[in-house]
């Protein structure tokens, strides 16, 4: 479960911004996670909530927006989303990773993301 690190990493940075701040809590941390990340909300959630114990993130609630898969086509130029195949698992998707309209190669521009969008902050 690659998610606890993750999670560990992110409250680590998030904490050391803080410091620069008079902040008293944080309300809410909005992060954005690319489909391509094989990071699992419920994970990201549950190894949220136990790496903040203790720290000025306790208590505080985590957003997580998703982000989809686009590509821009190395060959014919298009750029958007990608197809997707279902996989085992409810609500996880392979992408395609070749254009959806002529089946040439891609370039991934978006779905890569594992960061920090937005800290809703309580000053002191």
């Amino acid at each position: 479960m690659h998610e606890v690190s993750v999670v560990s990493d992110l409250v680590s940075a998030i904490l050391r911004e803080l410091e620069k701040y008079n902040a008293q809590s944080i309300e809410e941390v909005t992060l954005v996670i690319g489909d391509m990340t094989s990071l699992g909300e419920e994970q990201m959630s549950f190894a949220y909530e136990i790496v903040t114990k203790g720290t000025k993130l306790e208590g505080s609630k985590l957003v997580i927006e998703k982000e989809a898969v686009r590509a821009l086509c190395l060959d014919c130029g298009y750029e958007g989303p990608v197809n997707n195949i279902q996989s085992d698992y409810d609500d996880h998707y392979i992408p395609i990773l070749s254009c959806p309209k002529c089946g040439g190669r891609v370039k991934v521009t978006a779905g890569q993301t594992c960061s920090v969008k937005n800290l809703r902050i309580v000053e002191a």
